[in-house]
Parts: structure tokens; sequence; C-alpha cells
């Protein structure tokens, strides 16, 4: 493994990492009080897809190519199925709240919004698994290492930028959050019809 494997698998990790980035941007906006190791297993989870969604695309491209290519077209349709239900909660939940004259306790993400949120942010990096069918598994395995790395060290700073705004925007941080997620799905849905 040369050291221009390692940057490719950083900056496809980058790039992969944007729409969680994202959602964790409004996951902080959401929960502005967040401890540090609630963020580290919120990143964590958004981390664990991205690392295991090029891995699952490449044994599809090893094993069930055909299987995969029809499936494929799915995906768009999905992550803006699940965001756009995960950021119509929220923003209806924001709405709700600013009709109340004082703000009510926002309810913490929970396991089953958490990972319908790692599916959905991730679900495009199963196409990765195609870009790196070259690889053997070993080299496969490192390179979704590097995406997922990647992904918690960016997740984590979206989590904080959250936070931080999110304390200067509470009244509206639901909304907001809300906003983001069915746009982010809306931009996947797009880009898989292009």
């Amino acid at each position: 493994m040369t050291a221009s494997f390692f940057l490719e698998s950083a900056l496809l990790g980058v790039g992969l990492a944007m729409d969680a980035f994202s959602v964790s941007l409004a996951n902080g906006l959401r929960e502005p009080r967040m401890r540090s190791r609630r963020m580290l297993v919120i990143a964590g989870v958004y981390a664990l897809f991205q690392y295991l969604m090029p891995l699952l695309g490449w044994f599809f491209v090893h094993t069930a190519v055909e299987l995969f290519s029809s499936l494929e077209k799915l995906i768009p349709w999905i992550a803006f199925l699940l965001l756009g239900w995960i950021g119509g909660k929220m923003l209806l939940e924001g709405l709700r709240e600013r009709k109340q004259e004082t703000p009510t306790e926002r309810k913490p993400l929970t396991w089953k919004t958490l990972l319908g949120q790692g599916i959905a942010t991730s679900i495009d990096a199963l196409s990765v698994g195609f870009t790196i069918e070259q690889y053997d598994f070993t080299m496969a395995n490192w390179a979704s290492l590097i995406i997922g790395g990647v992904t918690l060290v960016i997740c984590l700073a979206g989590l904080a930028l959250g936070k931080k705004a999110g304390t200067k925007l509470s009244r509206h941080a639901s909304i907001l959050g809300g906003i983001i997620l069915i746009a982010i799905g809306f931009k996947i849905f797009l880009e898989g019809l292009v």
C-alpha cells in the first residue's frame, strides 16, 4: 500500500462523509447539551456505516454483481425517504415547539433514528465497492477503515459545530435540523437520478 492509496482513500472518505457531517450538524443543533461520550457514539455509528458500506459493495461486486446492479437504482429513493421522514419529524416537532409559550425539552436522538440516519447517509458509499473492486480484501478493508476514520473525525466536528450554534438557535434548532435533513435527502435523490 502506497501513500497515494492512503491519500485517495482519505479523500474518498471526505467526499462520502459530507452528508454525515450535515446530519451531525443537525443533531448537534438539536441537542446543544450533548456530552462528549454521546458525540463519540453518534459519530461512531456514522463511521461504522461508512466503513461497512464500501466493504459490502466490494463484496457484492465479487459475488452478486447482477443483484446489486438492480438494487442500485433504489439507493437514491431509500436515502430520500429515510432522511425525508426523519427530517420531517424534526421539522414538525420544531414547529409545534415554536407555537408553545415555553420551549419543551427536546427528545434526545433515539437509536432507531440514529441507525436510520447512519444507513441513509452511507448508502451511497455502497457503490464505492465498485470503484475498489480491483483491491483484494485486505486493501478493501484498509480503504474502508480510512473512510470510516475520516467520517468519525468529520462527524465529531459537525456535532461540535452544531452544539455551539444550537445554544444560540435553541428555539429554531429542530426546524433548521429538519430542513437540513430533508435537503440532504433531496440532494441524494437528485444526484441518483442524474
